[in-house]
């Protein structure tokens, strides 16, 4: 697919075409009739407008309290149905990132716990996962080819391998994967080397755009980190690495693997804990230059995520101590989604959306930009429900007939 796919339109949206079966001598072609009601829904395609005019719609109603909450991206350590149900309902949040905690001994049990974080399946929850097979795995029974593999294997591979993956996300009721590692290096000293889908720029780049091709129609494919580790020596999980590279040295190079998910049509990208010195001296996930240079540059009209905040509060960085105020910070930089795992308790999200409000009424946060990020990723969350992202498949059930 040339260019980048917008958020929301991946699949079908459920059109209200109702007829009762009766009357219409039985349900009408392309439809399912309800057993509960006796009408009939049929399935047709969403077009862009839809999505986006629904979204824009269901924000207008929000409070600046409810915004808030739709762009923030939460976790708590359990597999506790009732104790994950209830931690939605009473944040409100608008994801939920499965860790290991999170995931229990068999994909079955997996689906429950996707079933207790979906509240209302007309507006599912942002569930991500970040299975990237090898290495970072959360689902203990993906035994598919990683990156240590695919880097030296042909673009092909990769589109298999992460076709098959998405069908293992997709299976336990996962919406999203944080999943394809857009960042190359050929120095198997680097932290990100063995998670990296190629060794030099032009390979990364066609292993990533097939990865992208690979997942379409099973999961939403997240391009990682944006704008690149490969370049900035050093793990994010415990610093802010850096690099001297020129934005002309990036496009050139580490840029590539990341235009070209963008293109074959990445509904995400998450901004990575790096910096680009010669571009911003802050790291991109708080970077207004390296959000313009993804939007109007790559072209990219999805989401953006922050790589998890709690990252920056491991730096030790003294300005980066606040939670609170860097996920502010990451909103006003342009970031759509901010993600925070680590330091979490089941107190953190409320946190951070009061933190974000309180923003909002003294001006630290411009109130469209608020509005545009929900809009996004409530755009996005309609697009799981059309997909039927909000029902979970049924491998369990007996077959009919």
């Amino acid at each position: 697919m040339s260019g980048s796919r917008r958020v929301g339109t991946a699949g079908v949206a459920i059109a209200a075409v109702i007829a009762v079966g009766a009357a219409a001598g039985g349900s009408p072609a392309g439809a399912a009739p309800s057993p509960e009601s006796g009408v009939s829904v049929r399935v047709e395609p969403a077009t862009n407008d839809d999505v986006d005019a629904e979204a824009s719609a269901r924000v207008d109603d929000m409070s600046t309290q409810e915004m808030a909450a739709s762009v923030v991206m939460g976790h708590i350590p359990t597999t506790d149905a009732a104790a994950l149900r209830s931690y939605m309902e009473a944040t409100g949040i608008g994801g939920f990132i499965l860790m290991g905690a999170n995931i229990p001994p068999g994909e079955s049990a997996l689906r429950a716990v996707t079933a207790a974080l979906t509240v209302d399946p007309a507006l599912p929850p942002v569930i991500a996962v970040d299975q990237e097979g090898g290495d970072v795995s959360r689902l203990p029974w993906d035994d598919l080819a990683s990156g240590l593999e695919l880097k030296v294997a042909p673009p092909a591979a990769a589109q298999e391998a992460f076709a098959a993956r998405a069908a293992l996300v997709q299976r336990a009721g996962i919406g999203v994967n944080f999943g394809i590692v857009a960042d190359e290096t050929a120095d198997p000293a680097s932290f990100i080397y063995r998670r990296a889908l190629g060794t030099s720029p032009s390979g990364a780049a066609d292993r990533v755009a097939a990865a992208v091709a690979g997942e379409d129609g099973s999961a939403l494919s997240t391009l990682k980190h944006f704008p690149g580790h490969g370049a900035a020596p050093g793990d994010s999980h415990a610093g802010i690495p850096s690099t001297s590279m020129t934005k002309a040295q990036w496009e050139a190079a580490d840029g590539l693997p990341f235009r070209a998910g963008v293109e074959a049509g990445a509904p995400l990208l998450m901004f990575g804990h790096l910096a680009y010195t010669a571009v911003d001296a802050k790291p991109a996930s708080l970077s207004a230059e390296w959000h313009r240079i993804a939007r109007e540059e790559l072209g990219f009209e999805g989401v953006t995520v922050t790589d998890d905040l709690g990252m920056l509060q491991a730096s030790g960085i003294a300005a980066y101590a606040d939670p609170v105020a860097n996920a502010v910070a990451a909103l006003a930089a342009g970031n759509d989604l901010v993600l925070a795992v680590m330091f979490s308790t089941p107190e953190s999200a409320p946190r951070i959306v009061e933190g974000i409000v309180a923003a909002v009424e003294d001006g630290t946060l411009p109130a469209e930009r608020l509005r545009q990020a929900a809009t996004r990723v409530t755009a996005l969350r309609l697009g799981l429900a059309a997909d039927g992202r909000g029902l979970l498949p049924c491998p369990d059930c007996e077959p009919a007939g």
